[in-house]
């Protein structure tokens, strides 16, 4: 079924002695001024994952391969694929030949529930398509001002082959913070796909459908994520604002209206974000979705609908 009201939201990410979004030098991602924070990219990932797990079609993630046909070096080498590969491989019998139609390939990457969220940036063989997402997903930005860089020393059992005076194993070391609360704005237009229901056939836009595997996955696919950096990183809080259908309410970034408090338990405080008491005829529902067990308490005097981020009852 198609979707035809907007959606605003927060979603929340903990991490405790974990690295959320490393950088190059693997510490976690800063700014300028030394601010933490996490790209969208790297809350888009676990989304990727989860749904892949789960069986859907999945594009823009990396896969891997082994080509016995390889030629010199990349013979029976490990290496990522290619768009084209990965393409092919998701979207079998298609062919990325030259002779498909753009039309043809809309269609399949709308059928990929990553591209039918986040949209595409396509640089095929004779096609360059760019599709923006009915989902965008800002910054997130660590609003724990208390927050510290971590690094720990780690042992290798092996010794270093490339250095000829080695004759000990090897240190490693792995980098985190000690506590860090990312807060991320995201947006949900089902306008932006409006252009292609006139275009492809069958296509009836983004849909319900699509927008609860989202939904879904804003609230667990950070705790189902559990690699040895990700480890301790938790969606621990996600609001979604619903407006009406007819509503012509545009909302700007909403995480930056978020504060972060600490007391016997967490608070998270929207106070802030009150001043969208002044738009209910716009909205149709608002749902606050949190940890109960480390989060003490919401503020906020909007009329919410409270849940259980791991149950989902109404608390």
């Amino acid at each position: 079924m198609k979707m035809t009201n907007r959606v605003y939201g927060i979603i929340g990410i903990k991490s405790i002695m974990a690295n959320w979004n490393a950088d190059f030098t693997g510490r976690p991602k800063t700014t300028s001024s030394g601010d933490i924070f996490g790209s969208d990219k790297a809350l888009k990932y676990p989304m990727k994952r989860m749904w892949q797990n789960q069986g859907e079609k999945v594009l823009y993630i990396k896969s891997y391969k082994i080509d016995p046909k390889g030629k010199g070096e990349e013979k029976d080498k490990l290496q990522p694929k290619n768009l084209q590969e990965r393409y092919e491989e998701i979207f079998a019998p298609a062919k990325l030949d030259g002779k498909i139609s753009s039309k043809q390939i809309l269609s399949n990457l709308f059928s990929a529930i990553d591209v039918m969220n986040f949209g595409a940036t396509f640089a095929g063989k004779d096609n360059n398509i760019s599709i923006m997402g009915a989902v965008q997903i800002g910054q997130g930005f660590n609003k724990y001002s208390q927050s510290n860089i971590e690094i720990q020393d780690i042992l290798s059992p092996f010794r270093n082959s490339n250095k000829d005076e080695a004759d000990a194993s090897s240190l490693g070391s792995k980098i985190m913070s000690d506590e860090a609360h990312y807060f991320y704005h995201f947006a949900v237009n089902p306008e932006n796909y409006n252009d292609y229901t006139k275009m492809l056939d069958n296509f009836e836009g983004y849909t319900k459908e699509a927008y609860d595997k989202f939904k879904e996955a804003a609230l667990i696919s950070a705790t189902a994520f559990n690699t040895n950096s990700k480890l301790g990183c938790e969606n621990e809080f996600a609001i979604f604002i619903e407006c009406k259908p007819e509503s012509k309410l545009y909302l700007p970034d909403l995480a930056q209206y978020v504060k972060f408090e600490k007391a016997e338990k967490n608070i998270i405080n929207l106070e802030a974000l009150n001043f969208i008491s002044s738009f209910t005829n716009d909205i149709e529902k608002i749902e606050i979705y949190y940890n109960p067990y480390t989060t003490q308490d919401i503020k906020t005097n909007l009329n919410v609908e409270k849940r259980n981020i791991f149950t989902r009852e109404v608390m």
